[in-house]
């Protein structure tokens, strides 16, 4: 059935495709503003019957072998291969990605993090720890006592994705989540989620057992909500906004529910007197207007050092000229339309709120114009410099393609800057002095600092500190974000 599904139509819920009792609502091209297809809505009831189904798989999924539950998800991903042109259609449409984009970083990514995972399930991940512990003292007389420690799945996960990358950010969750023996109950974000219906289908047609993968979607927060607070749910992995990270942490801690979080970010991009400011505005250029800056991990933050200030900021400005906005689908286009018009109403009064507390703007600033520009939710790459560190276009994430720039007089001041921030999670360091660059890096307050580079290792642990989230997944770190340290002892 899954085949012949529209995809959307209908939720996903143990093993069957159920008509939404919630009705339905329109999901928009961001690009065009046509529909591109009608998503159903949930209703609490049926959220709390899909965490239900989650349940009732468990007790069987858990109990596979790592072989089985990696063939089903090496299946997965060779589905998703063979399907990947039409995949990345409608990840376009619902998502205003670019063709590169929807192709490369959302389906071709989410097909290698499922094999990834394939290999995963038969890693071994226990602890490592010496086979036999000496056991002294006063609450207990001495001996030597045998440990073994396991991981174990935790056991139903709720997966909350963020509408900036559909394919990718469900993969990265649903993956590694049952690899380790878990089900999932996932709640797409609600501007973009049929392409995640396209995933528990090649679940279902790789057979993925009733139950083990859920899908529901909705408009209404009450979905969102039913998601998290079943009693049925033992985790919920999100990727999202602050703010609600909050509302669900709070929510999760009644009972006392596993987190992973990854939340906003507000990277910082230290630029010293010595960098190579071509290397360093090609890599803050292509990294911040990317997906039309909807990508909490970008250098969205510049702090440059005074002797480099404004060559730094006439090489950005020179940059941002080459970077063409328009039709995602449309070769050679870098800057595709934001998600909504609320966020692009939202984009545009930061940069206007950047204005009145004395920001220069030097690119950017009004709405673009041109052929095919009269509709969608486009947003010009936008330049402001001359900032400070109190200013809220500094401290705040605004999620769209807007760069600022602070200036710096020396390394601690650097450094201080960059750490004035509510947010801590990925920030970036340019130098010609690679021993100061990673003596620097050591003193950021994130979860990971780029070194020369906007690069990413994917085994390396990713997350971030301070509100930028909870808990680390990627690679092998994932494994055991979703699952949970067993201790089994004996006497010796």
């Amino acid at each position: 059935m899954s085949g012949q599904l529209p995809a959307g139509e209908r939720l996903f819920i143990g093993g069957e495709w159920v008509e939404p009792d919630g009705g339905h609502y329109e999901v928009i091209n961001p690009a065009t503003e046509e529909v591109v297809g009608l998503a159903p809505e949930a209703t609490r009831e049926q959220v709390h019957a899909a965490a239900g189904a989650a349940r009732e798989a468990f007790a069987t999924w858990s109990r596979t072998t790592p072989e089985e539950r990696a063939a089903v998800l090496d299946r997965a991903a060779e589905i998703m291969q063979r399907n990947l042109a039409s995949y990345a259609e409608l990840a376009q449409a619902e998502s205003g990605a670019t063709t590169g984009t929807a192709r490369g970083m959302q389906v071709a990514v989410s097909v290698a993090r499922f094999k990834r995972y394939a290999k995963g399930a038969l890693e071994p991940v226990e602890a490592a720890l010496p086979p036999q512990i000496n056991e002294a003292g006063p609450m207990g007389r001495a001996g030597v006592v045998g440990a073994l420690t396991v991981r174990q799945p935790v056991g139903v996960v709720t997966c909350v994705t963020s509408y900036n990358n559909p394919w990718a950010n469900a993969a990265g969750k649903v993956a590694p989540a049952l690899a380790m023996g878990n089900t999932v109950l996932v709640k797409p974000a609600p501007q973009d989620p049929l392409s995640v219906y396209r995933m528990a289908a090649a679940l279902e047609e790789a057979g993925a057992p009733p139950g083990v993968v859920n899908v529901v979607s909705g408009a209404r927060p009450e979905v969102g909500e039913a998601a998290v607070d079943s009693r049925d749910v033992d985790m919920v992995s999100f990727t999202g906004s602050t703010s609600v990270g909050q509302r669900i942490a709070e929510v999760c801690g009644r009972d006392m529910k596993r987190q992973l979080m990854e939340l906003g970010g507000k990277g910082a991009a230290l630029v010293f007197e010595d960098a190579d400011l071509d290397s360093a505005v090609s890599g803050i250029g292509t990294t911040y207007a990317f997906y039309s800056g909807q990508i909490c991990t970008a250098p969205t933050r510049v702090i440059a050092h005074r002797a480099v200030y404004e060559d730094l900021i006439e090489k950005l400005k020179g940059y941002i000229g080459f970077m063409k906005v328009g039709d995602p689908r449309e070769q050679g286009t870098v800057v595709g339309p934001v998600i909504s018009a609320a966020h692009r109403d939202r984009v545009e009064s930061y940069v206007e709120l950047g204005r009145k507390e004395g920001a220069r703007v030097v690119a950017g600033g009004e709405r673009p114009a041109g052929p095919g520009l009269d509709r969608g939710f486009y947003v010009a790459p936008t330049l402001l410099a001359d900032c400070t560190n109190d200013m809220r276009v500094v401290r705040e994430e605004i999620f769209g393609p807007v760069v600022v720039v602070v200036p710096f007089e020396d390394e601690e001041e650097g450094i201080a800057l960059a750490n004035d921030s509510d947010y801590g999670l990925l920030d970036y360091v340019w130098s010609g002095d690679v021993a100061r660059a990673f003596r620097v890096a050591r003193r950021l307050r994130a979860g990971g600092v780029g070194v020369n580079t906007i690069g990413r290792n994917m085994e390396a642990p990713f997350g971030g500190f301070k509100k930028s989230g909870v808990g680390r997944d990627v690679g092998s770190y994932a494994l055991h974000a979703y699952s949970e340290m067993q201790s089994i002892v004996w006497p010796g």
